[in-house]
């Protein structure tokens, strides 16, 4: 295939202005597109898209698969009906020129869970239906990860590494009664999924349309603190503690005299190699 030479501007969506302490997939992200179309750019290059975890970091997600459901735009929400104007007055003031993490985190969470409130409440027809095949389409992950950031919220947080052995280890008669205990935080996680999976679909189809391609990094070095971990640790260097054997990093440069240990475990290609690669299919779908 050969491609065209096209100019491009790399820009995280996290970095949009906005009125809730950082940008978002709403009016914002729209009037960008707008700006690079008239400007001729025809690439719009982006970071990881994913749930970050500890630091923050697009590169240290809590799934290669999800979203981050601090992106979803409060004001799209509210167009949808999915929030009410009383629900943004107690907004507060948040510094415009950096992202100032923990109270953003407080109140994306604060209005997504006033969302998902809205939405039982209401229990829109055509919202219903639209969440109900976004679980469909993407079961093959989203339950995985429903479960561990259900858990992960009673654990206080901390990492897989650190639950209970049986937590830790899948013990399925205990999972079980995970799901039915912690049924409506994996529903409302799930539905944050789904939020920012239609905004994200909306707002790229938008940019398709005005010529502008996305493109930037793929998250395929998997964060050792994720559901991808610890649903599929066959898949990766570990020993029978669920223990990195090997990690990613990278050796002394100019960057870094010391080089860099990132933590990540290493894949089992052998396995992946054995299973065809299906697990990673996916991951190649979602980003391409």
């Amino acid at each position: 295939m050969i491609y065209q030479r096209s100019s491009g501007i790399l820009l995280h969506p996290t970095s949009l202005p906005g009125p809730d302490g950082i940008g978002d997939l709403g009016p914002e992200a729209y009037r960008w597109v707008d700006f690079l179309h008239a400007s001729g750019t025809q690439l719009w290059q982006i970071l990881p898209l994913g749930p970050t975890g500890y630091g923050d970091s697009p590169y240290q997600c809590f799934s290669a698969f999800a979203g981050n459901p601090f992106l979803v735009s409060p004001i799209l929400l509210l167009e949808s009906g999915l929030l009410k104007s009383s629900d943004l007055r107690q907004r507060p003031e948040f510094p415009e020129s950096f992202v100032d993490f923990g109270p953003v985190i407080l109140w994306k969470n604060h209005l997504l869970d006033r969302a998902y409130e809205n939405y039982q409440e209401t229990k829109p027809t055509d919202i219903s239906a639209r969440f109900k095949q976004f679980q469909i389409d993407n079961a093959n992950w989203l339950e995985d990860y429903g479960l561990f950031m259900a858990i992960k919220e009673i654990q206080g947080g901390h990492p897989w590494s650190d639950w209970d052995k049986a937590l830790k280890f899948r013990d399925q008669v205990v999972l079980e009664k995970m799901r039915s205990k912690l049924a409506d935080v994996i529903d409302k996680v799930k539905f944050s999924q789904f939020l920012f999976d239609e905004q994200w679909q909306n707002l790229k189809n938008y940019a398709h349309s005005k010529g502008i391609s996305i493109i930037g990094d793929m998250p395929f070095v998997i964060a050792m603190d994720s559901a991808d971990t610890w649903a599929n640790p066959q898949l990766f260097l570990m020993d029978n503690t669920l223990t990195p054997t090997m990690v990613a990093g990278v050796p002394p440069d100019y960057f870094s005299a010391t080089g860099q240990l990132w933590g990540n475990p290493l894949y089992n290609w052998e396995v992946h190699a054995n299973q065809q690669y299906e697990w990673l299919k996916p991951l190649f779908m979602v980003n391409g």
